[in-house]
């Protein structure tokens, strides 16, 4: 699976807001970006960026269904 068809995915919602407008969430992952862009092996660096952000998007998925669930309640 390619980076850009993992993020092109028609049932990713537009409207993640609530994590992308996160201080402490943006703070991380430019933390996270500011690490792997030190890894000289480009290929390698690549190899990371795409795993956590894989990680990154089923954590994101995880959560909305969550929010989903109690906000139906």
């Amino acid at each position: 699976m390619s980076i850009k068809s993992f993020f092109t995915k028609e049932k990713t919602p537009t409207n993640r807001e609530w994590k992308e407008k996160n201080k402490g969430y943006l703070r991380q992952l430019q933390k996270f970006l500011d690490v792997a862009d030190n890894i000289e092996r480009e290929d390698l660096k690549k190899s990371v960026i795409a795993e956590m952000l894989k990680c990154d998007m089923i954590l994101t998925e995880l959560a909305e269904r969550q929010i989903n669930l109690i906000s139906r309640r």
